[in-house]
């Protein structure tokens, strides 16, 4: 999963990028023309990590995130708005991470002369729709001079990929975001082919001073009321306690988290017994990055399934509501091709088992068929034809 982070310059989006990656990027300022820096980060996860305590595996393995920072100068750009390279660039993530500045810093004076989260977040909404309603107004102009070699029975179909595209742009000039608008299923395949901006997962972070990171949830619930629309879906039973991805909402796909990139960047540098003292001393009882990881994983409606066994425990991903065959084969294209079905047990009363063949006595380990939809938290083992 490739999650692209936006922000304007001075916002500190490339310190917190380096704290999330455990990376060394140049921070301040830099052209638009610089190539974004890249890492990928493993997506934290304690009941894989319970999971392997209790099996021991030779090797151990996380789902990952891809983050990729963009440089801020593409954005404000002096009203030339981002390229189109860059454009396309952002519109290849899966979901989108937008850093706002929170905290003072003479020494880094902010592009607007104030700190206002709020204004910039705004802003940057703007910046996404104008490049969304771009998109638009060129699609419907192709659409407007092919239709006249187009076949009768094919312009049904062009006039009602117009009429879709126009209620969406009238949409974005009322302020409100293509992921917030209504969007039937039948409209989405017309839309295949589109690489929105404002209809991706949107996690807002809020860069935070040093003195606020003890009150990072105060923040959060502050911007609560204008950035994550709604609140998240509760968690199953036992996984609050486990770490598990944050839920997805599918009517917001928005979220926010608040950190300071600065502490959060000084953590990364030291060893886990060291951050966990230093981060007791500051009052952090969650470190900001594991919640920022965990958001965004979660925004785009990924759920984590686990394979266990004494060579490897892993956990893989797959969209909310993915069939058992289809999950298999993220697992290897043989085992959807072959597949017969599923051994499955949730992760939790495997745990409490102890073992896979106590899970079997005890009937929690299942046998499910082709059509069973993986649920999040899952432990499968797939039988097949070769």
């Amino acid at each position: 999963m490739d999650v692209g982070i936006i922000g304007f310059e001075r916002a500190g989006k490339t310190t917190v990028f380096n704290a999330v990656t455990r990376g060394h990027a140049r921070t301040g300022a830099y052209g638009a023309g610089v190539e974004p820096n890249i890492g990928v980060v493993k997506v934290p996860d304690r009941r894989l990590d319970e999971l392997a305590a209790l099996f021991k595996p030779k090797k151990t393995t996380h789902a990952d995130v891809r983050y990729i920072d963009f440089p801020g100068a593409a954005f404000g750009g002096g009203g030339q708005g981002p390229s189109p390279q860059f454009l396309a660039q952002l519109g290849r993530c899966d979901a989108l991470v937008h850093v706002v500045r929170a905290f003072a810093d003479e020494a880094v004076p902010h592009p607007q002369g104030s700190i206002d989260p709020r204004r910039d977040a705004a802003a940057m909404e703007l910046e996404l729709a104008f490049a969304d309603m771009a998109l638009i107004e060129k699609r419907v102009e192709r659409i407007d001079a092919e239709m006249r070699a187009v076949k009768a029975g094919e312009r049904d179909a062009a006039e009602r990929e117009t009429a879709l595209l126009r209620r969406l742009k009238e949409g974005l000039e009322a302020e409100r975001q293509l992921r917030a608008q209504e969007i039937g299923e039948e409209e989405r395949k017309l839309l295949a082919a589109y690489q929105f901006l404002t209809d991706k997962p949107l996690l807002l972070v809020v860069n935070i001073d040093e003195r606020d990171v003890a009150r990072a949830g105060e923040v959060e619930r502050e911007f609560g009321g204008g950035t994550e629309v709604s609140p998240p879906a509760p968690r199953a039973a036992g996984d609050e306690q486990a770490g598990a991805p944050a839920p997805h909402d599918s009517r917001s796909q928005t979220g926010v988290a608040a950190i300071s990139g600065k502490i959060e960047q000084e953590l990364a540098e030291l060893s886990e017994e060291e951050a966990a003292v230093f981060r007791a001393d500051l009052g952090i009882e969650e470190p900001g990055l594991e919640r920022m990881i965990r958001l965004s994983y979660g925004l785009t409606g990924l759920i984590s399934f686990f394979t266990v066994g004494e060579d490897e425990c892993r956990a893989w991903n797959a969209r909310r509501g993915t069939p058992a065959q289809q999950a298999a084969g993220k697992i290897h294209s043989d085992l959807e091709r072959g597949f017969i079905r599923a051994e499955v047990v949730r992760w939790d009363e495997l745990l409490a088992d102890g073992s896979l063949a106590e899970a079997r006595k005890r009937a929690h380990l299942r046998q499910e068929g082709k059509s069973y939809v993986v649920q999040d938290g899952d432990v499968m083992h797939v039988l097949f034809n070769v």
